[in-house]
């Protein structure tokens, strides 16, 4: 398992003004993308067949575009029903009110008939914004106040930790409480492909806080798991850094419950 960067102890959070935005304004864009759902899903009619981890064929191909066109980014459209599926089919049953499963059955089914958009975490905020929720362990992005990408994440596990790693040529002991403090920030440095921190590899970074980033990683499990960082399905990690600049506002709230 990859381990993501560290969630240090008391990271200072750097907070970006609230911009001021009409609360009217934002409740006519959410309608106006809700309506696009409901148009959208007017035209989509479910297959309706049950379908696991390891399925293949043209019922999987309809499950990964029906995903890719909600924003849920399911990876390469292969009728190969995978972990990048999966990860997008978590998203997606998280999203509409569905125990996440590996199962897509019945009412996943419906429910892309129907779907529901994310829940708004800042009614006011920018129109191009990052939000993570806790709670749900899902990322939505917005751009230009419509909902971009919608990913499962595992966010710090809130679990002290003290592991030893070689660092700058020598061992050395880090300690921390693993969690991915609330509170409002920005995008800053990014990298390319993998980076090595002291607690394990990040693929392609994009940090906000500190040394807390948005990365990919090969391991995404349902519940939080990482040192602090928000650990991405690395095909959503190949297409953020494209889709997100620096400076960028990053919203994180809510507590998850074990």
């Amino acid at each position: 398992m990859l381990l993501s960067s560290a969630g240090v102890a008391n990271a200072r959070a750097v907070t970006s003004a609230a911009p001021v935005v009409v609360a009217k304004a934002e409740a006519s864009r959410a309608a106006s993308g809700a309506e696009a759902s409901r148009a959208g899903a007017s035209r989509f009619a479910a297959p309706g067949k049950t379908l696991k981890v390891g399925a293949k064929g043209t019922e999987v191909k309809v499950l990964q575009t029906r995903l890719a066109e909600l924003g849920y980014a399911p990876g390469r459209i292969d009728g190969r029903y995978g972990g990048s599926t999966l990860s997008a089919v978590w998203a997606f049953q998280k999203v509409n009110g569905i125990s996440p499963t590996s199962t897509v059955a019945s009412r996943t089914w419906n429910a892309m008939e129907a779907p529901r958009a994310p829940k708004v975490l800042v009614p006011r905020g920018k129109p191009t914004r990052v939000e993570v929720n806790l709670a749900k362990q899902l990322l939505v992005l917005y751009v230009n106040g419509r909902v971009k990408l919608i990913s499962h994440i595992s966010s710090g596990s809130g679990i002290a930790y003290c592991e030893t790693a070689t660092w700058q040529g020598k061992p050395q002991r880090f300690c921390g409480d693993a969690r991915t403090p609330t509170g409002d920030y920005k995008t800053t440095w990014r990298r390319d492909g993998w980076h090595r921190s002291y607690l394990g590899q990040l693929y392609n970074p994009i940090f906000f806080n500190g040394g807390i980033a948005f990365h990919g990683a090969l391991s995404v499990p349902l519940a939080p798991a990482s040192h602090g960082c928000v650990r991405l399905p690395m095909q959503v990690a190949e297409v953020l850094p494209g889709l997100v600049g620096t400076g960028v506002p990053v919203h994180v709230r809510s507590r998850f419950v074990r």
